[in-house]
């Protein structure tokens, strides 16, 4: 690991920071004490909800933790698009008994109130996604002592983040779980994202700052070799998603190894953006015709996913997933960062006697 990385963590391995409630303090305070880097997701909280977890976390862990913002998004939103999409949702609104949300709800997330708190009473990581911070905002991080990851899904997002002041980027496959963190949502690209271990190689020939690899990692093995083709640390989400300490539904978890649900793709059929998720009823029926409408058609479902999950539906639910999500193990989260660092060491010593194998 790099020197930024290593003087967080112990073992290279990073908890993602899931927004919608799986990435809770309980969660970041059990990995941060098993010697890896949790994280919170500020994402769809406000910012007092982000500073009360902060202060949570906190009371947990004195182990040093980062905290994920989402980027304010550009008003690209096409109105007529997003209001035949209210209409095809109007039946799921009556099937659950709830109403749809209001698409003109916000699209900043209360961006400049958690900057405000986070400069103010600085935690030792923040990351950005959806797009990269300006150089004020970076160096003000910098002056305060904060480490800055910035969420890529090319080579030209990641220089984009080094020339703009970031510490590090956190490089994402497109076999992540949950929204791509592309920094300029364009349809046309729409399942074009490169796969991990070609994308970590492009990126460390692109920048010269510390990578963190993301994107369908589940066991210790696909650490090493993320390490291996050039990255400094792993970051996994679905891997620990399922662990009791994970503030994700029941039924969410429960999907996971389900064999009801087979596969995932991207779809925007919840939120506007591309993410990735199990396939289920929901995807399937709306996938095809969501708009590409981020923050607006994630406050337009927000209410109907909600009803979905109180009643036990997960054909109604979004169920983020990378496309790892089969091997998921319910372990207790500090149990499983030793299982994958004890699984990293094996790989890795067998690299090294593979190649002091061939050497002689």
């Amino acid at each position: 690991m790099s020197s930024v990385l290593s003087d967080l963590c112990r073992h290279p391995i990073v908890q993602a920071p899931m927004a919608g409630g799986a990435s809770c303090p309980q969660l970041a305070a059990a990995v941060c004490e098993a010697g890896a880097l949790g994280y919170l997701a500020a994402g769809y909280k406000t910012a007092d909800g982000m500073y009360q977890e902060i202060k949570q976390l906190r009371g947990l862990t004195s182990r040093p933790f980062g905290v994920n913002l989402f980027m304010p998004q550009p008003d690209t939103a096409d109105a007529a698009a997003v209001d035949v999409y209210r209409s095809q949702l109007a039946g799921e609104a009556t099937w659950y008994e709830t109403q749809l949300g209001d698409p003109d709800s916000g699209r900043d997330d209360g961006y400049d109130a958690k900057l405000a708190i986070l400069l103010d009473d600085p935690v030792p990581v923040v990351s950005f996604t959806f797009g990269c911070p300006t150089r004020d905002v970076l160096d003000s991080f910098a002056r305060v002592g904060t480490v800055t990851v910035v969420t890529v899904t090319t080579p030209e997002e990641a220089q984009a983040a080094q020339w703009a002041g970031a510490d590090a980027v956190c490089v994402q496959g497109i076999e992540a779980g949950g929204h791509q963190g592309t920094h300029r949502d364009n349809p046309e690209a729409d399942g074009a994202g490169i796969g991990l271990l070609s994308l970590v190689a492009q990126v460390r020939e692109t920048v010269q700052i510390p990578l963190v690899a993301t994107g369908g990692l589940m066991r210790g093995a696909q650490i090493a070799a993320v390490l291996a083709a050039g990255a400094d640390a792993a970051q996994l989400g679905t891997a620990f998603l399922v662990t009791p300490e994970s503030g994700a539904h029941a039924l969410h978890k429960q999907a996971m190894t389900n064999p009801l649900f087979l596969r995932t793709e991207l779809t925007r059929a919840f939120s506007g953006r591309p993410a990735r998720g199990l396939v289920n009823r929901f995807m399937r029926e709306h996938g095809p015709y969501a708009p590409a409408a981020y923050p607006e058609v994630h406050h337009l479902t927000s209410g109907l996913r909600k009803a979905a999950a109180k009643a036990g539906d997960a054909q109604g639910m979004a169920l983020w997933a990378g496309q790892g999500h089969r091997l998921a193990r319910e372990l207790p989260a500090g149990q499983l960062v030793e299982v994958l660092a004890a699984e990293l060491a094996e790989a890795q010593g067998s690299l090294a006697a593979g190649s002091q194998g061939g050497a002689a």
